[in-house]
């Protein structure tokens, strides 16, 4: 990880030498900041939020998954409409399905055999906009 960091700081004219990575990594004074620790532990979310926000990243994380919520922002789809769009099998895009839905990142609707996925709230609307906003801006 160190040569990671050293080669880009490196590169960009941060550092000279290895010697500086190591100073940029660790600090110097052990010294606690005692305000800005209880501060920073205000904002920290307990072991079970953060596990549940690292899990629905993780949903997020597949290029295939993305693209399933980026059909759903604007209107439902049923299995074989978004097999359709998306170019894949119906079984292929169940199973990415199945992992957004237990997420709960989409949600079905039955309407007699057909069952229609759409995004299950706004808020997966709006993570997903504000990624694609960042990704963009660069």
């Amino acid at each position: 990880m160190i040569a990671h960091i050293f080669k880009c700081f490196l590169e960009n004219g941060m550092i000279q030498d290895q010697k500086s990575v190591e100073q940029v990594s660790r600090c110097d004074d052990p010294y606690v900041h005692e305000g800005q620790v209880s501060a920073a532990l205000e904002n920290l979310v307990d072991d079970s939020t953060a596990v549940r926000l690292a899990q629905a990243f993780q949903a997020l994380s597949d290029p295939t998954r993305v693209r399933i919520i980026s059909v759903l922002r604007e209107t439902e789809l049923c299995v074989c409409d978004l097999a359709a769009v998306l170019g894949m099998t119906q079984s292929a895009v169940s199973h990415q399905l199945r992992t957004l839905r237990n997420q709960r990142l989409v949600k079905p609707r039955k309407a007699g055999r057909e069952v229609y996925y759409s995004l299950d709230d706004d808020h997966i609307l709006e993570l997903f906009e504000l990624g694609l906003s960042h990704i963009q801006h660069r």
